[in-house]
């Protein structure tokens, strides 16, 4: 029986280990997309809960299965060195919310049910082998995309994405990935982690990692049939000095976690442009 200073710090450490900002924003972000598309009060939920719980899954995974790498090289900021959870309960916990995460996206239909199933498999693989290959960055990108997918197919109505949303989603997700590696690259090189950034050299990544996000908002922008209006234009131009922001504190401050941070808020505004788009991101069959 667990006392309550222990419920707390193992709730502490779960909610650590779950990415908890990020897995947040990706839920969030799901859910305000499938109500730009028309979706009942029910499908949102559900879309929320299979979302939400393939992101825990994700966060739990990742750090059940870097535990013992990230003991090597000492990083008290996860919750399994700092001894708040083990790695054997984090183990746990991410079954139980991917087995969560298969009824809610079954539930809504065989074929989005899979197509979710397919991203948070993506997003497994990464955790258990791809992140240390060239090949970091195809999981990322096959999880966005397949999750503007999994949205519409969700939504009601014989639909399915265009092509240029579920590119610009994959694109975010690379940005976001080299974005999110950049403050760990000597830590993970250490322990034998060497994807595409890590390839690349600090610089390079710093370079890439705006570069991609601002394509990602230039599809975003121009995607949508006719000309771009005036939302979209100011959205773009935020969304793009976000990234540009991003990519010189990557290059100025080589530790910090900003940018990541800021990848978010380009995928927040690239959102919104699609939910005032949501007529020509999804398409009839």
């Amino acid at each position: 029986m667990l006392t309550g200073t222990e419920t707390r710090r193992l709730a502490r450490g779960l909610v650590v280990a779950s990415h908890a900002a990020p897995a947040v924003v990706v839920t969030g972000l799901a859910a305000a997309l499938a109500a730009a598309l028309g979706s009942d009060g029910f499908t949102i939920v559900l879309v929320t809960l299979a979302v939400g719980t393939g992101q825990l899954s994700v966060g739990w995974s990742n750090d059940w299965i870097d535990a013992a790498r990230d003991i090597a090289v000492g990083r008290t900021d996860k919750p399994v060195v700092a001894g708040l959870v083990t790695a054997r309960i984090l183990r746990t916990a991410a079954f139980a919310a991917l087995a969560a995460c298969v009824v809610a996206s079954l539930a809504l239909g065989v074929v989005p049910g899979a197509a979710h199933l397919v991203a948070v498999g993506g997003a497994w693989a990464y955790n258990a082998r791809l992140k240390a290959t060239v090949w970091s960055w195809l999981p990322y990108a096959l999880s966005f995309g397949l999750l503007a997918v999994f949205v519409v197919l969700a939504a009601p109505g014989s639909r399915v994405p265009a092509g240029w949303a579920v590119v610009a989603a994959a694109l975010l997700g690379v940005g976001a990935h080299v974005a999110n590696t950049l403050p760990d690259l000597e830590d993970d090189a250490a322990t034998g982690v060497r994807g595409l950034p890590h390839r690349l050299g600090r610089r390079a990544s710093g370079v890439l990692a705006p570069c991609v996000l601002v394509t990602a908002v230039a599809v975003v922008v121009t995607g949508p049939a006719g000309s771009p209006g005036p939302a979209a234009w100011a959205g773009g131009a935020v969304a793009a000095c976000l990234a540009l922001t991003a990519g010189a504190i990557a290059l100025a401050r080589p530790h910090s976690r900003a940018p990541f941070a800021l990848s978010m808020g380009v995928a927040v505004v690239c959102v919104v442009l699609l939910a005032l788009a949501a007529t020509d991101i999804a398409v009839a069959r």
